[in-house]
């Protein structure tokens, strides 16, 4: 199995490598921008990611593996114990976490657990949805409609998956919001047109567009029921 370790303390990191060695093949980045292109370019089953580095930090590395469709394990390392930090890193997308300092013991004990769950995760059925011909699969994050591949990422995958979800039902823009960029962010409501925008000119390549539907002062329902908003 191979991990990636982005952390800028090198003792700490060449500490944990020599840990985990008998594990895993361990990699390293000592700062977030050499971090984020490795995890880009290359395939890790997880990564160890510091929050408090030069360049980018582990939140915003987080952020851009995601919006990417980067779904990698990922553990964060916090120097920072408040509740609300905790909270951040779960929010940001990351798996688990853990404060500085550390048993190297419980690392590997929380590692391991991750794989745990991550090949659970793998060895389930495939979770996909469907809309007439078009697919969703959250484990390869691929939206095809017939044989042709939609070239739809990030959070527009996450808005265009849970109207699909939601199919024959009117979605407030409230909720997309909600369930797309959470409750506490600071973007701009505005987003959810600008986002569903990009997704209706993706899907009138494919002829839709017509399917996607906006409820005036409401929100969004995507139908092939004529009867349903025109």
């Amino acid at each position: 199995m191979n991990a990636l370790i982005i952390e800028d303390d090198r003792i700490l990191s060449n500490n944990i490598c020599e840990s985990l060695k008998y594990k895993f093949n361990m990699s390293q980045a000592f700062d977030g921008d050499d971090g984020l292109s490795r995890l880009l370019r290359e395939n890790f089953d997880v990564v160890i990611l510091d929050i408090m580095m030069p360049g980018l930090d582990g939140y915003e590395v987080l952020e851009h593996m995601r919006d990417s469709s980067v779904m990698t394990p990922v553990l964060m390392l916090t120097a920072l114990g408040q509740n609300s930090d905790q909270l951040r890193c779960l929010r940001a997308g990351a798996d688990d976490y853990l404060s500085k300092p550390f048993d190297l013991d419980i690392l590997q004990a929380r590692l391991e657990a991750l794989m745990r769950r991550s090949k659970k995760g793998e060895s389930a059925q495939e979770n996909q949805l469907s809309f007439l011909e078009m697919t969703l699969n959250t484990n390869t994050r691929l939206v095809k409609i017939g044989d042709k591949r939609l070239d739809i990422h990030g959070k527009q995958f996450n808005l265009l998956y849970f109207l699909v979800e939601s199919q024959n039902t009117i979605v407030p823009k409230e909720r997309l919001f909600q369930r797309v960029w959470g409750f506490y962010s600071t973007t701009e409501f505005s987003v959810v047109e600008v986002y569903t925008s990009q997704i209706r000119k993706l899907l009138r390549e494919h002829d839709y567009e017509k399917y996607l539907k906006t409820v005036r002062g409401v929100g969004y329902i995507l139908t092939d029921d004529s009867e349903l908003y025109g």
